[in-house]
């Protein structure tokens, strides 16, 4: 892939073998594009593993749309594309550096997504914006949407959610990560949003409330989601931003987690052995 192809455009391929794998593996490129700097957006990575994982593992490529709209949550769709081929390992370890494309934090020019946004609560805006232009084109597209808990304290989310319930976007499925994690402190410590499910609900949409880090049920989720022919579908996806990594001290901060080089080889040295261990 180069730096200005997306997953839906004309020509894209890929196959996901193993959705636990490539989870797996996602988490340890995560580790080693974020080493080298000692600190970075790991925790998105170790949260939404499961989720990028099974989004590649069920979008057409070359025809759905990947939506990122937390820009700093780049890093695990990055991470994926990395896995399956799509982004040489050049770009790749120019992560997070001055001048790459493979930015830190998602722009207008990064690759693989089809829109990322550096202002969190616009990345729903655009999906419904992919979802109905398809639509009115007569495209049988999905347009997958990867969402945090915390952007929904941004008006302009409900906003969104409010549009496309109205229209019935049915080819619309939001990945929310509800990890009550965001820079602040934990989510629910600087605004209360839930009951999430029963909101989304409230809007018209379809909700599915389910374990983020169970990858069998992310990609039923999905399946369920696919099948829904009257409404846009979200699936509230309870995840952790230390999920998956056992070296990390207690008191890890998951929105930035700090990465010296003897935990970032612990981290390297814990996801290689569980990938062994799948392989065995």
């Amino acid at each position: 892939m180069t730096a200005s192809l997306h997953v839906s455009d004309p020509g894209m391929h890929w196959t996901v073998p193993d959705t636990r794998e490539l989870a797996l593996r996602i988490r340890l490129r995560a580790v080693r594009m974020v080493a080298p700097q000692g600190f970075g957006y790991l925790g998105q990575a170790l949260s939404a593993a499961e989720q990028v994982a099974a989004v590649f593992a069920t979008a057409r490529p070359g025809l759905d749309r990947l939506v990122c709209s937390p820009g700093h949550y780049i890093i695990g769709p990055f991470a994926a594309a990395a896995e399956l081929g799509l982004l040489d390992e050049a770009a790749v370890a120019g992560y997070g550096q001055n001048g790459s494309v493979i930015e830190a934090i998602g722009t207008e020019r990064s690759p693989v997504v089809d829109y990322t946004c550096g202002s969190l609560g616009q990345g729903l805006s655009g999906a419904i914006g992919f979802a109905l232009s398809d639509r009115l084109r007569g495209r049988d597209a999905r347009t997958f949407a990867m969402v945090s808990d915390g952007e929904l304290e941004e008006g302009q989310v409900w906003e969104a959610a409010m549009f496309a319930g109205h229209h019935r976007l049915s080819r619309l499925t939001v990945l929310l990560d509800a990890n009550n994690s965001q820079v602040d402190g934990p989510v629910d410590s600087i605004t209360t949003i839930e009951p999430i499910a029963d909101k989304w609900s409230a809007f018209g949409w379809h909700v599915i409330d389910l374990d983020g880090h169970d990858i069998d049920a992310v990609a039923d989720g999905l399946a369920v989601a696919d099948a829904e022919c009257d409404r846009p579908s979200v699936l509230v996806c309870r995840t952790s931003t230390v999920h998956g990594l056992d070296c990390l001290p207690p008191d890890a901060d998951g929105h930035f987690i700090k990465l010296p080089p003897e935990l970032a080889a612990a981290a390297v040295a814990e996801l290689t052995h569980k990938l062994e261990s799948i392989d065995a």
